[in-house]
């Protein structure tokens, strides 16, 4: 027999009687839970998993994930939100899996971020992502049921981020009411400091936006603060004033990867740059945050200053990050 008549054969002939599966057990668990962008939550839910960072924060070795798996999605360059959220599953007992450099997986072959998240979809219990383009996770939503957490896209939000932020202010602050919030640099791609304007929306603050013309507060956001009764202040000039009556200051990079002019990045990335020097008349309570990775914004004589925080900022980011994956898998907290 020919191999085509073999093939016909086989096309042709009556199909097997197949033994059907065992019936499946559907188990009832909590509702899980994309993140995507900070409106996704609201003021209870924002203190309730500051809360639940706080018990992290005494114990973060939780075995809460075992037998889960988490996809790390990196399309951008990250360390300190990757690894950060890879920790967390790992002191939670869960397995990661992912990658961080897109260039050495299907998309070079060109595989659209549709194929790759439903693929992914097929192996993982969460999806945690960061893209270049805004919209990205709100997208990958759309195409799979496996929850997905935001890591930042584009110059849109940064959820996970403001969450660590609000974690970080409300231990330095002993609250989240009533504070004056001083955000610098690069305010018009600045997805981080987008997100905590948002976020901030529940607590009464008065934020100063220090730009220069190039990098303003986007009108969106501006018009986003004037709906919700939120005062705030314009300023070119990083004054003596400004730093001597915040509560916080926030600093950020200009980040030369949203500019498609690198003349326009040169001669704006150094406007803005905060030395130990400026910080003799701040308040005793001011703390400086900055989102990392820093250039030349904040001077390293600022490092031991007793009003920077920011590298213990980004170790809350191991906390507040747990909060969310247990989130997001519907994982019940309130007995930790």
């Amino acid at each position: 027999m020919s191999g085509s008549e073999k093939i016909r054969n086989f096309a042709e002939s009556t199909p097997p009687v197949l033994t059907p599966f065992p019936p499946i057990i559907i188990r009832t668990e909590m509702k899980t839970e994309s993140l995507v962008s900070i409106s996704d939550i609201g003021k209870e839910e924002i203190l309730g998993l500051l809360e639940t960072a706080k018990k992290f924060e005494e114990n973060p070795n939780r075995r809460l994930l075992e037998g889960k798996v988490v996809a790390t999605l990196f399309f951008e360059p990250s360390t300190r939100t990757r690894l950060s959220f890879e920790t967390a599953v790992n002191r939670l007992g869960g397995r990661v899996i992912g990658f961080s450099d897109a260039s050495n997986t299907s998309t070079s072959k060109g595989e659209t971020l549709k194929d790759t998240i439903k693929m992914v979809s097929n192996y993982a219990d969460l999806i945690i992502m960061r893209h270049f383009l805004e919209g990205a996770a709100r997208y990958a939503t759309e195409v799979t049921d496996v929850p997905v957490i935001n890591a930042g896209d584009g110059a849109h939000q940064h959820p996970s981020q403001t969450m660590l932020d609000l974690y970080s202010i409300y231990k330095t602050q002993g609250t989240l009411e009533n504070l004056t919030i001083t955000l610098v640099g690069d305010l018009k791609y600045g997805r981080t400091v987008h997100s905590l304007l948002m976020a901030m929306k529940y607590f009464n603050p008065t934020f100063r936006f220090v730009a220069c013309k190039e990098l303003q507060m986007p009108q969106e956001y501006k018009t986003f603060c004037e709906e919700n009764g939120i005062a705030y202040t314009e300023h070119t000039d990083f004054s003596a004033d400004v730093i001597n009556t915040s509560d916080i200051i926030y600093m950020t990079r200009v980040q030369r990867e949203r500019f498609a002019d690198i003349l326009e990045y040169e001669r704006v990335k150094d406007l803005y740059n905060l030395n130990a020097s400026m910080l003799s008349g701040a308040k005793d309570n001011m703390k400086i945050l900055h989102p990392l990775p820093r250039v030349n914004e904040i001077a390293q004589d600022v490092d031991d200053n007793p009003h920077a925080y920011y590298f213990d900022q980004a170790r809350n980011g191991l906390y507040a990050r747990q909060a969310i994956i247990c989130r997001s898998l519907g994982i019940d907290t309130t007995k930790l």
